[in-house]
Order: structure tokens, then sequence, then C-alpha cells
């Protein structure tokens, strides 16, 4: 034994003795076990390396077994019987490598779960596999349901890569609006109210949640009186309902239609429309800003954009006029914000597009001078929900797409798309794979279309023929995924699918109708006879409420109780009597039955009735009255009375 050696190990122990005595300790426990780690990973090596020839060999015998023509099912056997064979001879290399420290050293990985290990132990022959263990859920599948889970998953991968399938079209139902062109939609973001305007003048009500098979509309107004509605929409958070139309004063709507502000209206004499404080000529188009509840924008005939404040409504916040190349004034028809709200686009009649940063209103950031053809009214801009496509529906039967960061040409261009109204919509799908616009028709010309576009490749990939009129009006909502459609003819479609689509139209089409209540009323048929003589022609028929008001006026027919009679008489009435004191009296007199023309006789009517009962005068004078002495009637007296009236002497 090397003696440096003795001495380095007796040095050792010297300092453990010393250690132990000063910490008070014979020792420092059991000494840690230690590993060959080039063992450890050689014998790993050799390992793999015999499986792996073990597993070339098995391919080759199958092979040629295959080749002699017999089935996969005799093949199974010395499969399995080889990995027996591999088990127990890596079983007996365990066990003689040498204590049970080692042998679990030699598995490499985490251990293989139980119910893998009871299937390889019948069945199973994947344990030839070379690789980390498979799940448990795994090990029982056969290669045919692995093949039908491939193919399943392709198809819905299939389904998602193609947006076609993702529109829903299967189901539709139909508000009637009235009978001309519905020209304005609006659906709140929560998806349950829709409100329709036209060229009828009137804005609907419809809530999905309220109504029943029948599809009647709540509510019915006119908010601006004898003008066009051009356009409806929602506030971002669906409180207030903003109203253009063809006047120059834009209205604000509460849910329930009542008004909150109406826009001042500006001086029209006045030449710079920026010195104004509204508009001056007709609108045209208007929408909310997306992220701030407060301020929406409109556009005007008068040549400029303007930006409101709900709060203040007698004067605008900005003003963007658009200008041709000559820098003259040109009338915006379209406007719209970015989805950040951070720009203003507008189309311009002169076929331009002009995007203005939303807090620097006199130059232009975007300016495309020949985006349509000129003289041809833009009807729609809408952003994508990227925020970097603009997509542009123009008056010349184009839809156009433009990328804002190279503005100077279009990306993609689809013609042949009829455009007969200003407001003729185009909008994204909510996955912004497709985009969707409607087509224009003559009446009995055809069918209006909506009509589907990739985004990508802008073929047109699909189309639905809505009805006989022309297709003006298109809102595909994001979370209803419900494509509402107005039309020429006055009609509101929805269209859903029972599985793609969420509440909106689902929850109207489930209730049944109620019952009406039916009133027996009796109606008498109008003749019309209009060479009939005056006397035998009938009154023109009026309205119910005309004609109620002049039943009400007829006191015959209102029962009017007739009023008492003032003076001396009216329309053959005479007055009531007793209504002075002269008239009591004179009533009284008339009504006494008692003749007094002889008032001796009248007063002797009394003697007997005062003879046999004194009262009131006799009794007084009982004691002092004279007896009464009548004078006797004698013969001269009744000579006298016998003569003529012409004898007798006057008293």
């Amino acid at each position: 034994m090397d003696p440096s050696r003795v001495d380095e190990a007796s040095g050792k122990m010297s300092d453990d003795g010393d250690i132990a005595s000063v910490m008070g300790f014979s020792g420092f426990g059991k000494k840690a076990r230690t590993f060959d780690l080039d063992a450890i990973f050689e014998q790993t090596r050799r390992t793999a390396v015999e499986r792996s020839q073990r597993v070339l060999e098995e391919r080759e015998k199958e092979t040629e077994m295959e080749e002699e023509g017999e089935s996969s099912k005799s093949v199974k056997p010395p499969v399995k019987a080889a990995a027996a064979a591999s088990r127990k001879q890596e079983s007996d290399s365990s066990s003689d490598s040498g204590s049970d420290s080692d042998s679990d050293s030699e598995l490499i990985g985490p251990p293989v779960p139980g119910q893998h290990a009871a299937q390889d132990e019948e069945d199973d022959d994947d344990d030839e596999l070379v690789g980390p263990p498979l799940p448990p859920g795994y090990a029982g599948s056969t290669a045919h349901s692995d093949d039908d889970d491939d193919q399943e998953g392709d198809d819905d991968d299939d389904d998602d890569d193609n947006p076609v399938k993702k529109i829903p079209d299967t189901h539709e139902i139909t508000l009637q609006h009235g009978t001309r062109t519905v020209s304005a939609l609006g659906l709140d973001p929560s998806g349950a109210r829709l409100v329709t305007g036209g060229y009828d003048y009137d804005v609907r009500f419809w809530d999905f949640a309220g109504m029943d098979q029948a599809l009647q509309a709540f509510r019915s107004l006119q908010p601006c009186e004898c003008h066009q509605i051009k356009s409806l929409q929602y506030s971002v958070t669906g409180d207030v309902i903003l109203v253009i139309s063809g006047n120059a004063q834009a209205k604000v709507l509460d849910r329930d239609g009542f008004n909150v502000i109406e826009c001042v209206k500006g001086d029209q004499y006045i030449v710079d429309m920026a010195n104004t404080k509204g508009h001056t000529a007709m609108l045209n188009c208007g929408c909310w800003h997306p992220k701030m509840k407060e301020e929406f924008m409109t556009c005007s005939n008068d040549g400029t954009v303007r930006t409101w404040d709900v709060n203040s409504e007698k004067k605008h916040k900005a003003v963007f006029k658009p200008r041709s190349f000559q820098g003259k004034k040109v009338i915006p028809t379209c406007c719209t914000y970015s989805r950040d709200g951070k720009l203003i686009a507008a189309g311009c009649q002169d076929g331009t597009i002009q995007i203005w940063d939303r807090n620097l209103s006199v130059h232009t950031k975007f300016h495309c001078r020949q985006a349509h053809t000129p003289g041809s009214d833009t009807s729609c801009l809408t952003f994508s929900y990227d925020g970097m496509t603009l997509a542009s529906r123009g008056g010349d039967d184009t839809l156009k797409t433009w990328d804002i960061r190279n503005f100077r040409k279009p990306v993609n261009v689809a013609t042949g798309l009829t455009n007969y109204f200003t407001m003729t919509d185009c909008c994204f799908s909510p996955d912004d794979k497709l985009i969707v616009t409607g087509t224009s028709v003559r009446k009995d010309e055809g069918n209006g279309k909506l009509v589907f576009f990739d985004r990508a490749s802008f073929l047109k990939v699909y189309e639905i023929e809505v009805t006989n009129a022309s297709a003006v009006r298109c809102l595909w909502h994001p979370k209803l995924n419900q494509i509402m459609v107005g039309t020429g003819n006055g009609l509101a479609k929805v269209y859903y699918d029972p599985f793609k689509s969420h509440r909106g139209a689902k929850l109207c089409v489930v209730k049944s109708k109620r019952k009406e209540k039916h009133t027996e009323i009796l109606t008498q048929d109008y003749i019309i006879t209009p060479h009939a003589l005056p006397m035998f022609r009938e009154a023109r028929q009026r309205s119910t409420r005309k004609q109620l008001e002049k039943d009400r006026l007829d006191p015959k027919k209102s029962h009017k109780p007739e009023p008492p009679v003032s003076g001396p008489g009216r329309g053959g009435r005479v007055a009531a009597h007793g209504g002075t004191l002269s008239s009591f009296i004179v009533k009284n007199i008339a009504l006494d039955k008692t003749d007094d023309s002889d008032p001796r006789a009248a007063i002797l009517r009394h003697a007997k009735d005062a003879s046999e009962n004194p009262y009131w005068v006799a009794p007084a004078y009982t004691q002092t009255q004279p007896e009464p002495l009548f004078a006797e009637e004698s013969e001269e007296d009744e000579e006298a009375e016998n003569e003529p009236e012409w004898k007798k002497r006057k008293i």
C-alpha cells in the first residue's frame, strides 16, 4: 500500500476525530450511495439496441409471411412469444446485474401505467414500439377507431377552414314593416331588440323575447314627421338610438322611442360651414363612436362631417370638410368610425374616400382620389374587425376592399353588383373571413340577393335569394350569428340556424300565436252611387276617429241631455214656471180652484164654523158685544126687487 495514501487516510481520520470530539458526536451518519453512471448508460444503450434488432427481425418475418399469403392473425403469436421472451430475458439480466437498487436504476423514464401493463401481459403487441408509454384511455382503441377519429378530425378541420358552412341560412322569419323600402336597420348590442325604418317615415320596434309567431311590432312611431328614415343605430351601450332622416337635424331616442335630444340646425346663410352650429341641409348617414357612448357622427349635403356630444345638443364638437382635387366642396354620402374610434372615414359623391384622424380635422390622413366612379354615391363604408381592411360599396355597382396601410389602390374588386340605393350595405362576417352585400333589382325583374365573398381570394362563395325586390340593408350580428336584411318591398327578413345561432329569432318562433278576441260587430255595406241624386246619395265614409268625433257632436247619437231653457223660450220649448216670484204667484193663482167672485158669500161660508166654534174674535167680546139686529124684509122691498133693471135707482 502506498505510504502517502496511508498518511492521507490517517490525517483524515485524525481530522474526523478532532471534529467529533469538538462537536460532541461520533459520526456523520450513513455513507451516501454511489452510482456508476457510465455503466448505467452503457447497459441502457445495449438494451435499446437489442430491442430494436428484435423489432426489425419480427417485421421481416411478418413481411415474409404476408408474401406467402398468410393472414395477419397468424403473425401475432410469434410476436407475442418474442415479446414474452424479451421480457423474460430482461428480467433475468436485471436479476443478475446486482442488488435491487441497481436494477431500479436500469429503468429510464416514468413507470408504465397499470392498465397498460395489464394489457401488455394479455394480448397487446404495442410494447415493441420504442418510445414513451401510451395513455390508459388510448390502449384499448383499435386501428379502425383511430382511422375514424382521424377522419372526424379532418372533417372538423374542414368545417373550421370553410367559412361558408358557418353562414346561418337554414331558417328565416319575415317581419312586415310596411309596403315601402326598409332603408334602416338597427340591432342593439345584446341582440334583444330590432328597429326598422323606411321610406314610409315609420320607425318600428321589435322585441324578439316578447314577440310570438304573429311577429308584430310592439311600437310604431314617426319621429321625424314627413322625412324618410335613412339610418338607425343603437349606441355601444344599447340605451339610446341615433335616427338619421331626410331633414337637417339628427335625433336621439331612448329604447322606448321617446325623444332624448335633437341636434340644432345651422344658419344656411353663412358661407363657411365651420362657423355654423349644425347642419344646414339634408342628412345622409350617421353612426355612433365604437368606444365612447356619448359621441356620434353625421354627414350632410352641406358638405360637412360633424361629430356631436349627447350632453351638448346646441353645438357640434368638430367639423370635417371633404374637398375635391381642386379644393372645392364635395358632398359626403356615407361615414363611419374605425374599430378603435381613432379614424373617421367618409365616401363622397366625386368617388373619393377620405379618412381623417379624429383629433385632426383639417388635413386628411388617407385620401384616395379615384376609389369609385365620379358622380356615383358611395353607399357604405365599413372596417373589418381587425381594423386593417376597409370595405366600400359603390354606386358604380362595385364592392372593393382597401388596406389602410397602402391606400393607393384597392386590394380586391368585385363588379356587377347592381346598386340603386344610396344606403346599400356591406358588412364583414363575425370571423372576418367573408364580406356580404346586397344587390338591387327593378320591379318584376328578378330577385334581390345577398352575395358572400371570401375576403382573401374575393371569390363569390355563396348567395341567398331574398325576395322579388332589392336587398338594401344587411346586418350580421356577431353575438347572435344571425343576418338581418331590409328589402325594397317593406320586409325585414332574419336568417338564422337553430344550431349555430343564439337567441334572437329563435325566441319568438317557438311561442304559439295568441288567440284574438273576436267581437261581433254589425257593419253596413257602403254602396257607392256617384250619379245618384243628392237626396239619395250616401255620405262618404270617413275614418273611424273622425266619424266618432262627428257622432260626439250629434246630441241624438251621443244622448246628450237637453239643457234648461233660459228666458222666454227657445226651439219651440217654453221656459219652466217658478223661475221668478211673479211667475210663482201667477202659477198659484191659476191653480186655485176657489171662486171668489162674490165676497159676501165667501165670508158667510165660514159663518157656521165661527158660530159653533168661536176662537178668534167672539171669545174676547162675549160679555160686552151686543147682539146683532138685522132689518126685516118688507113688501116694498119685494116689489122693488121685482121691478125691471132700468127702473131701479142707482146707488
